[in-house]
C-alpha cells in the first residue's frame, strides 16, 4: 500500500478509476472520521443509491463509540473551465449555479431536495459535453432549459439577468416564447394519448 493515502481508497483505487483527483485524498488519517469522538475508523453499515442514481447515501458506524450517521456521495465535475463573456476562464463552481437558481426562486415553492435534483440534472447535461472548457452561455441555457420546466416564474427571473433585457419589449417577448413553448408542449401531450 503507497503511504499517505486512505487505506480503503489505496483498496479500490484501481476499480474506481483515474477520475478523482487523489491529491485531495492523500492524507495518513481513514476517510472518514467520527463527528462525535474523532476516531478515524468507522465502518459502512448501509448503502443506499438516490432514485436518479446521481448520489449515495451511506450509514456509518464509529467502531471507538458506535455513533452512527450519514455521508452522502456525488459526483463531482474536475477541471471544467468556463469561459465567460470577456474571454477570462475561471474553474467551474457548483455554488455559483446554486446561488444562482436560489436567488431564480426567491419566494417561490420549493423544496432543498428539488434544488438538489435540479443541480444533479444540469451537471449531468453538462458533463455530457465531454470537454474541459464551456463558455459561460453554453451553461446559462442549459440552466435556463432546466428551469424552465421547473418553474417559469424562476425561468423568467433567471432569464431577465442571464440574457440582460434591456427594456419591456425583450421581457415580453421572453413571455410570449415561453407560453408559446407551454401551449406546443400541451398540444404534443394531448395529441400523443
Amino acid at each position: 500500500m503507497s503511504q499517505g493515502i486512505c487505506p480503503s481508497l489505496q483498496k479500490n483505487r484501481a476499480n474506481i478509476g483515474s477520475v478523482f483527483s487523489w491529491s485531495k485524498f492523500c492524507y495518513t488519517e481513514p476517510c472518514m472520521r467520527c463527528p462525535v469522538c474523532g476516531e478515524g475508523d468507522t465502518k459502512v453499515v448501509d448503502s443506499r443509491m438516490s432514485a436518479d442514481g446521481a448520489s449515495v447515501r451511506r450509514r456509518r458506524e464509529c467502531d471507538q463509540c458506535g455513533f452512527r450517521f450519514s455521508t452522502h456521495e456525488e459526483v463531482e465535475i474536475l477541471d471544467l473551465s468556463v469561459i465567460k463573456t470577456d474571454g477570462s476562464k475561471e474553474t467551474y463552481t457548483r455554488d455559483k449555479i446554486v446561488r444562482g437558481l436560489k436567488k431564480a426562486l426567491e419566494k417561490r415553492e420549493y423544496t432543498e431536495p428539488q434544488v438538489q435534483q435540479l443541480v444533479q440534472a444540469i451537471e449531468r447535461d453538462i458533463q455530457k459535453k465531454r470537454k474541459n472548457s464551456l463558455e459561460s452561455r453554453e451553461i446559462g441555457e442549459i440552466v435556463m432549459e432546466h428551469l424552465r420546466g421547473f418553474d417559469k416564474v424562476a425561468y423568467i427571473r433567471f432569464a431577465s439577468v442571464y440574457r440582460s433585457f434591456e427594456d419591456v419589449d425583450t421581457f415580453a417577448l421572453e413571455v410570449d416564447n415561453l407560453t408559446s413553448h407551454a401551449t406546443s408542449q400541451a398540444i404534443n401531450q394531448k395529441d400523443s394519448k
